[in-house]
């Protein structure tokens, strides 16, 4: 809500003098989805995971109770949607909601007028301004040209109170783009350029990571990089090297995180990014492919290709600090998709669909890798949503061996309250047609081992129930053959690709759920399980999923494997 500092803010910059126009003829940036342009033509809408009408209203005379949809209406993306439709019908709808907005909240008050929201705003005011200000009258089009000044001077005043990260970027790209578009704002450009280079180099870490971890999250850092550098290149500016090296570490990583279907792997809250938006930011950046960073890792996460077959791995802790209340415990989960279908998937962000789904997309059982029984590999501290006892990596090895790339690693999350570690090896063909697995709880140190005992005495010897677990993308058809002893998968491109394992685990095909932006609901799907108890130090577990005609010789593999042992 607009408080006295910004009402104050925004009376300073309406006595300002309006831009007279635009330096150049502005040109549209953000690319919407037609389809979502249609259905708010039509008075229906889903804004922040919600599906709401408008038939015969307003927009803002929606109810707004949940905060990330009153993000979507004020940050006014939807205008990239009626402006990928184009037609007289969308023009007339954006046009209403936009000035039915400034004659709302133009003076300041009321919700939108946070230093994200108002250049998230002002991104689409500018990119579609020959969208919108057709057909207007000068009265329209002053209105118009005040607000966009006085956004402008309030993001030059408040930008500082936007949150690190992508909230803070999109406040000073925002910046950014309006003061070299208008008229008369040209005085704003160099603070504000000066700025976004120190986020850059404080944001973006050697990796061409940022500290969320979070694939899509950074997608949309990169965007936003991408225009900044785009306008001022158009403007006869020089880039600054901060901003076009932050540029440069981000490509390989974004590549890396990318899977063969062209979407980004979904770990710590992401998605799979809006639809052709990474293929236009990666050929926007123009940067060549070149090697991923120190032992292969992106942004903490590893990489294996073979063929049309792509895993992407989280091979590190949790983010931390500031971070970490949106992060998950996917500790050496793995996605995997051939050619164009996802195959293996994590479950994704339960936060559109409320509190409930929100904390369950968060722990380890939604993701496809092995959890222990009612504990996930890192944990949240009492009372609140940041994750504590975060699990570290340990002993991390990737390359390419005889068998095709190769990955390897182990992580600690129930050494304290197990005596466990989680030690997992996974092998990629060269022609990416089977995937050899090799998965271990391991009690390795002295002090494990001493920590396991006790507690299989306190339980009697009974052991620490576990689950291994593959969840499926809702797309395939998965059936348990006969016997119980493999799982067939079917995808709708026609690839059969079977599951086999050589361990005592039982093995099962269960529910599971995809949770998915865009979505009013989870999509039911299934998961292979592999479940049992560890009632010794070192419980090995070894599997192979492999396309049907490459089942045989995946089974020969995983025979010859060999479980590597624990520095």
């Amino acid at each position: 809500m607009g408080g006295l500092g910004t009402r104050w803010a925004m009376g300073r910059a309406l006595r300002a003098m309006p831009a007279r126009g635009f330096v150049a003829q502005p040109e549209p940036r953000s690319i919407g989805l037609y389809a979502r342009g249609r259905q708010l033509i039509s008075g229906n809408a889903l804004f922040g995971g919600q599906l709401v009408e408008v038939k015969g209203g307003a927009l803002w005379d929606i109810v707004q109770p949940d905060p990330g949809q009153a993000d979507d209406i004020h940050g006014f993306s939807w205008l990239d949607d009626l402006a990928a439709v184009g037609d007289a019908q969308a023009r007339a709808r954006a046009q209403d909601w936009l000035w039915d907005w400034i004659a709302r909240y133009g003076a300041g008050r009321g919700p939108g007028w946070s230093p994200d929201l108002t250049g998230r705003r002002l991104i689409r005011w500018i990119n579609h301004a020959l969208f919108v200000l057709s057909g207007r009258d000068r009265a329209q089009s002053d209105a118009y040209y005040a607000q966009v000044t006085a956004q402008t001077v309030f993001l030059s005043w408040r930008w500082q109170q936007a949150a690190p990260g992508l909230p803070r970027f999109e406040a000073l790209v925002g910046l950014v783009s309006a003061s070299l578009a208008l008229v008369g704002m040209e005085k704003l450009v160099a603070p504000a350029v000066t700025a976004l280079s120190a986020e850059c180099a404080r944001e973006v870490d050697a990796q061409g990571g940022i500290p969320t971890r979070n694939p899509e999250e950074l997608l949309e850092v990169f965007t936003l990089l991408t225009w900044a550098a785009q306008a001022l290149s158009e403007a006869g500016q020089m880039p600054p090297e901060p901003l076009m090296a932050a540029i440069e570490r981000i490509t390989p990583t974004l590549r890396a995180l990318r899977h063969a279907d062209g979407g980004l792997a979904r770990f710590h809250s992401g998605g799979r990014g809006l639809e052709g938006r990474l293929d236009q930011a990666l050929a926007a950046a123009a940067v060549k492919p070149t090697a991923t960073s120190a032992q292969g890792l992106a942004m903490g996460f590893a990489r294996l290709q073979g063929g049309r077959s792509s895993v992407v791995i989280d091979a590190s802790a949790p983010p931390s600090d500031r971070a970490s209340a949106l992060a998950h415990a996917s500790t050496l989960a793995f996605e995997l998709t051939s050619g164009r279908r996802p195959l293996i998937v994590s479950c994704g962000s339960g936060t559109p669909f409320g509190p409930d789904w929100r904390l369950a997309g968060r722990a380890t059982a939604s993701h496809s890798t092995l959890a222990i029984d009612g504990f996930s590999s890192s944990r949240f501290k009492p009372g609140s949503e940041l994750l504590t006892d975060r699990a570290s990596v340990h002993h991390l090895r990737l390359g390419a061996g005889e068998g095709g790339p190769f990955f390897s690693a182990s992580h600690d999350g129930w050494a304290a309250t197990h005596g466990l570690s989680h030690l997992r090896t996974l092998t990629l063909s060269s022609d990416g047609r089977r995937l050899v697995g090799q998965d271990a709880l391991i009690a390795a140190s002295d002090s494990q081992k001493a920590r396991f005992e006790r507690l299989m005495t306190e339980g009697r010897l009974a052991g620490v129930g576990f689950a291994l677990r593959f969840h499926l993308h809702p797309d395939v058809d998965a059936t348990l053959d006969m016997g119980g002893t493999a799982v067939s998968i079917a995808l709708k491109s026609g690839e059969i690709w079977v599951f086999r394992h050589n361990s005592q685990a039982v093995l099962s095909l269960d529910a599971s759920v995809y949770l998915q932006k865009g979505r009013l609901r989870p999509r039911p799907a299934r998961q292979i399980v592999l479940s049992g108890r560890a009632t010794a130090f070192e419980t090995p577990l070894g599997w192979t999923l492999a396309k049907a005609q490459d089942t045989a010789l995946a089974i020969r593999d995983l025979d010859r494997e060999e479980m590597p042992v624990p520095l």
